[in-house]
């Protein structure tokens, strides 16, 4: 009997699976995917769910996450990695993810969430995780006093900066005699400690009115909290969701700590990458660094569209070429025409909750393919006016999907507070 292979246009599948594209699709199926949501057909208040929206994190891939205030970036962040911590064991082993938290958010995931009957409808009960948080060591008296669980301090060393990172830190130019000043200092020899720093400051003869500005910027990065002899842990475990905690420090050190960690990832995968390749030509087992997932809350402020951070330049090399190493980048904005146009267009996935502002909406549509019938507003007009709901533009398949993300099972402390303790129902 003559065995034919079944065209992608002849076959009718009882998921979608976005992010993958029909020759993985054939060879895996939906091996290595994770559950984010439902399909929904219809417009307006008339559309209803349909079949599950899975995600696919066997590859690499460059997503924005975006939506107004309120919509669902966070919270829909929290279900990628939920899911990741729920894959079955041979594929979690050989993922992780980092989360940068810059609103203290998720450090909720190690409690289930409330049960509600609206979890009944998607067949999902309440459920905790074993997320690693780990805040600034000099921070952490303030976090026990309000009542933060974390499972470890970090801390980074003077010499872990280059003479970049602390030109965008003290936004000094280059040019001025402040830089020439720091670029002579920094440039004798390693620094341990910020105190040996601003030693080596006052040891220079001359530019006396220079010399006291430079020890007072150095002198005031000692109420930081970052500087200590904590290490960064190892955040590249199998399996592991670590959360950065970053929430009570000020935003050029967060693009500071998520410059050092995104180079830390880089320069990790990269090896793994090569010694991975080695196992395959030899046989020989080697040290296993899993593929890691990097999402960044409030995006815009680490790889901006005007300028950069110390965050820029590592960012951007993890969106042109972390395809190769195994990285996948989540970048998460309430405000997608801030983001860095090159990061925008890179992407192959864009989760675009509701958005009204004509900037957002403008820099969606610079970036929306040839294959999208309509303009990217009308989508949007036809999304019904609930939380959780959706449009996914999957560049792997080429189609647009409007779906509505599902429940969450840990807890989810972005909601807006309310003024009343109890619930009207």
């Amino acid at each position: 009997m003559e065995v034919v292979e079944k065209r992608k246009e002849d076959y009718i599948a009882p998921e979608i699976v976005v992010g993958r594209d029909w020759e993985d699709y054939k060879l895996f199926g939906t091996k290595g995917t994770i559950y984010i949501g439902k399909h929904l057909v219809g417009t307006g208040e008339d559309a209803h769910l349909t079949t599950p929206v899975l995600l696919d994190v066997l590859r690499p891939h460059i997503i924005t996450l975006t939506g107004k205030r309120g919509t669902g970036k966070s919270y829909s962040m929290g279900i990628f990695a939920e899911e990741i911590m729920n894959l079955p064991r041979d594929v979690r082993e050989n993922l992780c993810a980092v989360i940068i938290d810059t609103q203290g958010i998720f450090w909720t995931m190690k409690q289930p969430v409330e049960y509600s009957p609206y979890m009944k409808e998607w067949g999902i009960e309440p459920k905790g995780f074993d997320v690693k948080v780990f805040i600034p060591e000099g921070q952490k008296d303030i976090f026990k006093e309000a009542g933060v669980v974390f499972d470890g301090t970090f801390s980074i060393s003077p010499e872990q900066l280059t003479y970049a990172d602390w030109l965008f830190v003290f936004g000094i130019e280059m040019t001025d005699m402040l830089g020439i000043l720091l670029q002579r200092v920094l440039g004798r020899k390693r620094f341990k400690s910020i105190d040996e720093i601003i030693n080596e400051i006052k040891s220079i003869e001359g530019f006396e009115r220079e010399k006291l500005a430079l020890e007072n910027f150095f002198e005031a990065t000692k109420n930081w909290g970052i500087f200590g002899e904590e290490k960064m842990p190892n955040l590249l475990l199998p399996g592991q969701v670590s959360i950065i905690d970053v929430s009570l420090t000020p935003q050029q050190i967060r693009a500071l700590l998520v410059a050092l960690i995104s180079r830390m990832i880089i320069y990790e995968r990269t090896i793994a990458r090569r010694q991975e390749e080695y196992e395959k030509i030899s046989g020989e087992e080697t040290k296993k660094v899993p593929m890691c997932w990097l999402m960044i809350d409030e995006a815009h402020n680490f790889i901006p569209n005007v300028g950069t951070t110390a965050a820029t330049e590592p960012l951007m090399k993890i969106v042109k070429e972390g395809r190769q190493p195994g990285i996948s980048l989540v970048l998460a904005t309430q405000q997608p025409y801030k983001l860095h146009p090159d990061a925008l267009s890179q992407c192959d996935l864009i989760i675009s909750h509701r958005l009204t502002s004509k900037d957002d909406i403008d820099a969606l549509k610079s970036i929306m393919q040839t294959y999208i019938l309509f303009d990217i507003t009308k989508y949007m007009e036809e999304l019904p006016k609930v939380k959780g709901v959706a449009i996914i533009l999957d560049d792997n398949s080429e189609r647009l999907y409007k779906i509505r993300i599902r429940p969450r099972m840990s807890w989810h402390a972005g909601a807006s507070p309310v003024a009343l303790k109890s619930r009207v129902v």
